[in-house]
């Protein structure tokens, strides 16, 4: 009956006990194996020497002793508490299924609180390296033998995220909508703070490796594009201005103000307007943009026709405005520019590097714009080199973002208010070169009243499902793509 040998991550034996007990219930359980930095034993287990729980040569190690049917990966070092029969339930699945890896929803246990935390399907889109698997994998061991044998990098942090891809290059990775297990999280942050962990300076050897894996898999599945693009000639149609602001808010009397003024400092050597479209706000928000417009001309207040409009559907409400300039430039609601040189600086860029759209880079502030941690966020990895292909494994493209108007109305965004520029960034991404601006362009405030402050787990889901299906879209379309070369 045995069919599973269980891979548990240990430094101390406290919990161990709990765990390795709820295990052993099972018949199916064969061996368990202690994969530890530090030595760490405990009775009738195997200990694994291992360097961190991420790399190539961890993996490598589990596979050399994945003699049983399958392999169970747990990845945290805390207590697992399982589910009734939950390696019953891992096992039947995965056997008739004949997957290469499943996963389950679990309860997540964070100061002293037990909580639902549903996960979402897998998709060919779903390449971030930070998708939630939660802490159970449950692998084929067969596949993960293979996919090993199939990886050449030796990676230090990216061993299990290529792992995971290789294993999908060869089977399926299924979601079972069960709560199969309880987790303990010590990582309490709101999603506002941890959001920015990826681009963190601290963690750039971490992307560099997240970023060589992933591209290797675009590869192998026919998604990867060279970096050839296509020129943009910048003569369609004609503009009053040169450029525009586009601000679409809803309910910011706190923030707009300032917002508003750093656009009308700006210091350019062409004509540019601002046009902010007010999405039936019910605050002051109104009569704020209403008495910048009575005393300067270059503030457009446009009120669309359309009740139905999410952040996307009130740029192309701004975009299709017949003053809207040769270049679209975003500024959020709630944050400022730089200095007054900004939009200087974005134009020039699109004619400097011949590209369809800008991306920036902005400081982080706090709501009295003192610069908070990390401080600069660059986005280094949007480089000319292969930024449109690591664009499909993180999970944002920076800001300020800015177009070629004639382009932007050709494609349109989405009605949503998630995810909207960067579906864009990946359309345009395709064909075209991304401008970059490594430089600070804006500061942007985190504040309690930011929209995605403090997301409970469904909206988390919803928009990092909607996210992993643009890429899907993405890498189909890329695939297809290049079967035209």
């Amino acid at each position: 009956m045995a069919k599973i040998n269980c891979f548990i991550p240990a430094q101390e034996t406290e919990w161990l006990e709990a765990t390795i007990k709820g295990l052993r219930q099972s018949s199916l359980v064969n061996k368990i194996y202690l994969l530890s930095s530090n030595g760490c034993k405990y009775a009738d287990c195997e200990t694994i020497d291992v360097d961190n729980l991420t790399s190539s040569a961890t993996v490598a190690k589990i596979a050399a002793k994945s003699d049983a049917e399958f392999s169970l990966i747990y990845t945290k070092y805390t207590i697992l508490e399982l589910g009734q029969y939950a390696i019953e339930r891992f096992y039947n699945l995965a056997s008739a299924s004949k997957v290469g890896m499943i996963y389950s929803d679990y309860y997540q246990i964070a100061d002293g609180v037990r909580s639902n935390l549903p996960t979402i399907d897998y998709q060919a889109g779903a390449l971030r390296d930070d998708f939630n698997f939660g802490s159970v994998l449950f692998y084929n061991a067969d596949c993960l033998k293979q996919a090993l044998a199939q990886t050449k990098e030796n990676y230090q942090f990216a061993g299990m995220y290529n792992l995971r891809l290789k294993v999908s290059q060869l089977s399926e990775i299924l979601h079972i909508n069960e709560y199969l297990y309880a987790e303990v999280e010590f990582d309490t942050r709101k999603s506002g703070e941890k959001q920015f962990d990826y681009v963190d300076p601290k963690n750039r050897g971490v992307q560099i490796e997240m970023e060589k894996a992933c591209t290797e898999h675009l590869k192998k599945i026919g998604a990867y594009l060279v970096p050839k693009f296509k020129d943009v000639h910048f003569n369609e149609g004609t503009f009053e201005n040169e450029a525009s602001v586009i601000i679409p808010v809803r309910n910011r009397e706190r923030t707009l103000e300032d917002a508003i003024k750093s656009v009308l400092s700006q210091k350019a050597d062409f004509k540019f307007n601002l046009i902010v479209i007010d999405n039936y706000s019910t605050d002051k928000t109104p009569e704020i943009v209403e008495k910048y417009a009575k005393i300067d001309a270059r503030v457009v207040h446009l009120i669309p026709e359309r009740t139905d409009l999410g952040i996307g559907g009130c740029w192309n409400a701004g975009i299709d405005h017949p003053s809207c300039g040769k270049f679209a430039i975003q500024l959020d609601s709630d944050d400022v520019y730089q200095d007054e040189n900004t939009l200087q600086t974005i134009v020039n860029a699109f004619y400097e590097q011949n590209c369809a759209m800008v991306v920036g880079s902005y400081t982080m502030t706090n709501g009295q714009m003192e610069t908070i941690a990390p401080g600069l966020i660059d986005h280094k990895e949007w480089t000319p080199e292969n930024g449109r292909n690591n664009a499909l494994r993180i999970n944002g493209l920076g800001a300020p973002r800015a177009f070629y108007t004639p382009m932007l109305r050709k494609v349109r965004l989405p009605n949503t208010s998630y995810g909207e520029d960067y579906a864009l960034g990946l359309y345009f991404s395709r064909e075209y070169q991304i401008g970059r601006i490594y430089t600070s362009l804006y500061m942007c405030r985190r504040w309690e009243g930011n929209s995605d402050a403090a997301l409970d787990i469904v909206k988390m889901n919803a928009n990092n499902l909607y996210k992993d299906r643009i890429r899907t879209f993405e890498v189909k379309a890329r695939i297809a793509l290049n079967k035209q070369k």
